[in-house]
């Protein structure tokens, strides 16, 4: 009979987690601490977008239990996963406090159970978590680190099949129980000491991060050379040693995780003493990348005030409703300050933007988003814009300029369908006369 197992956290991470194991046979009890989301669950409304989960959480229905008592985890389990989270804080710092507050809610435990913390933490946090627990006499209570390594629009997939299982425990026995969970899993099982699991999670993401930003900075270079970053990046790739993943450029990494660790991993370097060089430059790189788009934009309508700008996706990535550090949340604000009128679309997260997005006026369809548009920016490589270029779309847009954030689209194909196409360290569209802009009417002098 297969371990029944808590998780403690009804996000992202939680939910395919719990999903997973659920349809790996096991009896899973999920707490969360906001109402309205239990609520949600327990009424078989799933309240993130992840493509599949709702189907999985139904197919297990029988095997999964939704709560907001800490105690009716226990109660079932002697294993929970933690899948809270930790958030960065104004300087970079992963913020504990949920974490924390887990700990702090812990029942009275009579036999012995094991935190398997799945959140992204520091390197530290598992000593400092195991030194709080045995203060509190429960040395009873196991810690085992088990970083995700989940990706948003393909985390089942990631679950059911990923590259490698980290397993990181004070204690060999708690970390077999904890492998053995994973055993129907096809996949490396590496096991290491707990601070060197949490740095596998937070290193593995900052280089990650490190390929996108250099990746666009050859993006960079290709567009002052004349080369075709499409075409450099495809002739790396092909080396073994490089790889052809993250080799994409575009407006920049983004999203939950990848802003996040690659800032807490600079802020916990410097916290000990070092400083990050490589880091901080990957960083200063992403930032900088949005600028770009801003200045593909000015070259081709000079000033922006009274223009009309599409922003086509906005969620950070596709097959998700996630915002979190979206680059359309850059933008969009960037573009208001310049004085252009900004319209936002999104196949699937437009409720969540209407949440933050002040300013922007979203429009549910595509063809509504650029009628009369000066110009569309694809942020999000959405498969629903891999046909923008067509007729209808150019013929309703005041000005057919499309800027490819992603470099989603085929510039041949969009140039002979009569649009003017920016893309990301390729040819540029020979450039038009600039449009006149429209000058505001000059303020009244003040009387003396």
């Amino acid at each position: 009979m297969p371990e029944p197992l808590g998780v403690i956290g009804a996000g992202w991470v939680g939910l395919v987690t719990a999903a997973c194991f659920a349809d790996l046979g096991h009896d899973v009890v999920v707490r969360d601490v906001a109402p309205e989301r239990i609520a949600e669950l327990e009424a078989g409304r799933v309240p993130i977008y992840e493509p599949g989960l709702a189907e999985l959480i139904d197919r297990n229905r029988d095997r999964l239990r939704f709560t907001l008592d800490p105690e009716e985890v226990f109660a079932a389990a002697r294993i929970a996963f933690v899948c809270v989270p930790t958030p960065p804080t104004y300087t970079g710092e992963a913020d504990l406090s949920a974490v924390e507050r887990v700990l702090d809610e812990l029942p009275e435990l009579a036999e012995r159970a094991i935190l398997v913390m799945k959140s992204t933490v520091p390197v530290g946090t598992g000593e400092r978590l195991r030194f709080r627990l045995d203060s509190r006499s429960l040395a009873h209570v196991g810690y085992v680190s088990n970083p995700e390594f989940l990706a948003e629009g393909t985390a089942l997939r990631d679950f059911i099949h990923p590259d490698r299982v980290v397993i990181g425990a004070f204690d060999e026995t708690d970390g077999n129980a904890v492998a053995a969970l994973y055993e129907p899993i096809d996949a490396p099982v590496v096991r290491a000491d707990v601070a060197s699991a949490e740095m596998i999670k937070l290193a593995s993401n900052a280089f990650l991060a490190t390929k996108i930003s250099f990746i666009n900075e050859i993006s960079n270079v290709c567009e002052e050379t004349g080369a075709d970053v499409s075409v450099v990046a495809g002739g790396m790739g092909l080396d073994r040693r490089i790889g052809s993943l993250f080799l994409r450029p575009g407006i920049g990494y983004s999203g939950s995780c990848l802003p996040k660790d690659v800032s807490a991993l600079k802020q916990l370097a410097g916290n000990s003493g070092y400083h990050f060089q490589l880091l901080t430059a990957v960083i200063e790189v992403n930032e900088l990348q949005k600028r770009r788009v801003m200045g593909k934009l000015t070259k081709h309508l000079g000033g922006l005030r009274g223009k009309t700008i599409a922003i086509l996706g906005l969620a950070f990535k596709p097959n998700t409703n996630d915002l979190r550090d979206a680059p359309s949340l850059i933008l969009a604000p960037r573009l208001l300050a310049e004085g252009a009128e900004v319209r936002g679309w999104d196949p699937v997260a437009l409720e969540e933007a209407r949440a933050i997005m002040r300013g922007v006026d979203l429009r549910s369809t595509l063809l509504d988003a650029v009628t009369g548009a000066d110009a569309a920016v694809i942020v999000t490589e959405w498969d629903e814009l891999r046909d923008l270029a067509k007729p209808e779309i150019r013929d309703a847009m005041r000005n057919p300029l499309i800027i490819d954030g992603r470099n989603l689209l085929d510039p041949d194909t969009v140039r002979a369908a009569g649009f003017t196409y920016e893309s990301m360290g390729r040819a540029s569209s020979d450039l038009r006369a600039l449009p006149e802009t429209e000058e505001p009417d000059p303020e009244p002098e003040l009387q003396t």
